[in-house]
């Protein structure tokens, strides 16, 4: 597979990520008609297979277990089996070829399993459906008065520029189905810059998000049960002028930090993408940057380009919780992630402007709030575990 630097922290093969999204598209009304008539039939039916069809896989040496995380278990995996493992709870993962991140947990005799992280109950929430398309979410977020940035979605280039005309400058495009920041573009001002930005997003998804640029740092919020288990600030590979020193220096001295040594945290390379971010914001790596000004590297949050996380649970302003919790209560999902773009994470988005949710993940990676590289990690993961076994709260 080709490397793609539009794909980074995670790559993904740009055939198989479209034809997934096309697919859904193309089944989720018949899915849909069936989870009418059959629900409960088909969720009682997958709860007595899974454990016989896993039992034999392995008996027939098509899959195999693990009880250990590994290398290619993400992050988010790795701190929740750690908070099992604390926990005594018995978890593993079952692998069958490529296919993994299906996970069995035990503890006195009750069995679960789950893809990825787990919900309680048997029952879904309708919103899963939805709530990880940015376009729909966008769409009923508005309708229900939650702050989301002024956009749409376009299938042509033609209908993404008259989106274009319409919204206050600058613009972001990315996928309407995706998640990480893959083949997202920000501060896009021109329709050339449009252009580029909307075939670059074409190439995860048929359906290309067109929206207004929001103003502030970015920041997820994980939800549990409803309640908000913590805020984290997600910053993009940066360093703050103090009117002496040069870029250079500063981005050295930032890259001495020990933290940034791996396997979480990086150093913040310079490479093309960087250069043209430094040309974006017209400053060289031998520029004496002025005392508070900050210098960013990418545009992207990840950790793998040198991003940064900050634990803000504390300082969140409660009306910012409370515009959380009811993205929450009206998804009636028990577990959600939402990324949203305000300025003081302190001040009520009530006073900011052009602040707002930006999209929702259904399996959102907890682990942002285990490994910060600024403040307390909080321990989202045994929020979890109090939740779908709650005889294990320690």
């Amino acid at each position: 597979m080709k490397h793609c630097k539009d794909c980074e922290p995670a790559q993904e093969i740009h055939f198989i990520a479209y034809l997934s999204v096309v697919l859904e598209m193309v089944s989720d009304p018949f899915f849909n008609l069936a989870e009418l008539f059959f629900k409960n039939t088909a969720e009682a039916i997958s709860n007595r297979i899974s454990f016989p069809f896993y039992r034999l896989m392995v008996f027939l040496r098509l899959g195999h277990y693990t009880y250990k995380p590994d290398e290619k278990d993400s992050w988010r995996s790795k701190c929740f089996w750690i908070e099992a493992e604390r926990r005594g709870i018995k978890m593993y993962e079952f692998h069958l070829g490529p296919i993994r991140d299906i996970f069995i947990a035990e503890y006195k005799g009750e069995k679960i399993t789950f893809d990825g992280l787990p919900r309680p109950g048997k029952e879904e929430a309708e919103s899963l459906g939805w709530m990880d398309n940015k376009g729909i979410m966008k769409e009923k977020f508005m309708k229900e008065r939650i702050p989301v940035a002024r956009g749409g979605t376009a299938w042509t280039y033609r209908d993404a520029l008259k989106i274009f005309n319409k919204i206050e400058k600058p613009v972001i495009t990315k996928p309407n189905l995706g998640s990480r920041s893959r083949h997202t573009m920000i501060h896009l001002n021109t329709p050339e810059d449009l252009k580029i930005g909307f075939y670059k997003a074409l190439k995860l998804s048929p359906l290309v998000v067109i929206e207004e640029e929001l103003r502030g740092y970015l920041f997820r919020g994980t939800l549990i049960g409803g309640k908000l288990a913590g805020v984290v600030r997600r910053d993009q590979p940066e360093i703050t002028g103090d009117g002496t020193h040069t870029v250079q220096e500063l981005l050295d001295k930032e890259n001495e930090r020990p933290e940034r040594g791996g396997p979480i945290f990086h150093k913040i390379p310079i490479d093309k993408e960087a250069l043209v971010e430094l040309a974006r914001q017209k400053i060289k790596l031998e520029d004496i940057p002025k005392k508070g000004r900050v210098v960013t590297f990418s545009q992207k949050t990840s950790r793998g380009c040198g991003g940064t996380t900050t634990e803000v649970t504390d300082i969140t302003h409660p009306d910012n919780v409370a515009m959380l919790e009811h993205v929450g209560a009206y998804l009636k999902d028990p577990l959600v992630g939402v990324d949203f773009i305000i300025e003081d994470i302190t001040k009520s988005w009530r006073e900011e402007q052009h602040c707002g949710v930006i999209e929702c993940n259904s399996l959102p990676f907890i682990d942002l709030h285990h490994y910060v590289l600024f403040g307390k990690p909080n321990n989202v993961a045994g929020k979890l575990w109090d939740l779908v076994m709650p005889e294990t709260k320690m």
